[in-house]
């Protein structure tokens, strides 16, 4: 099957081409740079051409200019569908996130349940999936991690009170992913992605902070502190290392569904374990913070 990608340069991109390739399908990688823009509903209906199927990937976990929620999420998820409809595509999956829903006071969840609510009636046969914190090589989580405390001898974590996590293994999304274009049992569902083992935040952290060789000083800090230093980051990094909505999903924890769906068929569950070799594997090979991640001019280096 030709099937194209969406945010096809993105850790779930890349992870879910490289095995499609692998089982014999021909995966075409769309992003921003190579004229797969989500906006761009012309370039989408040339890059689907031949198509047998897409998965929408693309999404942004904050706002940069006039990349909105609204208009990466909602705009782009009715210009992929359209597209689709336009080019003859039989299949959209789409990737979403768990905690996603309606009228919970943030523009990320509410635009990315929009999402689900475009392909579910499009009229187009669809699997949407709700996964939680997907990690693996070129992910933001354990980039940021380790980069964190590289840089510093402290760690703050989110909140005064435990929340709960379940990673996915990059390459258990990817195998997901890739069933969903072809396993009947995923058509027209929606379905959550939950790691094999729920832990709590803290325990997930301390985990990744073995794995890179450090013991953190830790403690806790109320929610109104990681808003506000999240709030900094996004405006004096490239690359914040902690984002707004990123805080707001932390807080609540990503561990249960909300918004619908069902689990998984069994043999589809994830199996890969958030565990020492799983998380060195996924390291990246960035080092600490340090001026060149400021977005001022004068810091660039």
């Amino acid at each position: 099957m030709k099937v194209a990608i969406t945010g096809g340069n993105g850790f779930v991109g890349v992870e879910a081409a490289k095995l499609l390739r692998e089982q014999g399908h021909e995966p075409v990688q769309l992003s921003r740079r190579n004229g797969g823009d989500v906006g761009d509903i012309s370039a989408l209906c040339g890059a689907f051409a031949g198509c047998d199927a897409v998965i929408h990937a693309a999404g942004i976990n904050r706002e940069i200019g006039d990349q909105t929620y609204r208009k990466v999420h909602i705009d782009g998820t009715r210009n992929v569908v359209q597209a689709a409809r336009d080019c003859g595509v039989r299949h959209v999956t789409l990737v979403s996130f768990l905690r996603a829903r309606p009228h919970c006071g943030s523009d990320y969840h509410e635009s990315k349940f929009a999402s689900e609510q475009i392909v579910r009636n499009s009229g187009l046969d669809y699997t949407v999936l709700k996964p939680g914190v997907i990690y693996g090589r070129g992910d933001h989580m354990l980039d940021h991690l380790k980069r964190a405390f590289l840089t510093f001898p402290v760690f703050a974590f989110v909140g005064l009170k435990d929340q709960d996590v379940a990673p996915i293994h990059g390459t258990d999304m990817a195998r997901i992913l890739a069933s969903s274009i072809t396993d009947a049992r995923l058509m027209n569902g929606t379905f959550y992605v939950i790691g094999p083992e729920t832990m709590t935040l803290p325990e997930a952290v301390m985990r990744v902070a073995k794995a890179v060789n450090r013991s953190p000083i830790t403690f806790r800090m109320p929610i109104w502190f990681h808003r506000l230093f999240a709030f900094v980051a996004e405006r004096v990094m490239r690359v914040p290392v902690v984002a707004a909505a990123q805080v707001r999903i932390l807080n609540e924890g990503v561990a249960e569904p909300a918004g619908g769906g069902e689990a998984l068929p069994e043999d589809l569950l994830p199996t890969i374990p958030f565990a020492d070799r799983s998380i060195r594997e996924g390291l990246p090979d960035a080092g600490r913070y340090t001026l060149r991640d400021l977005r001022f001019p004068g810091f660039s280096g």
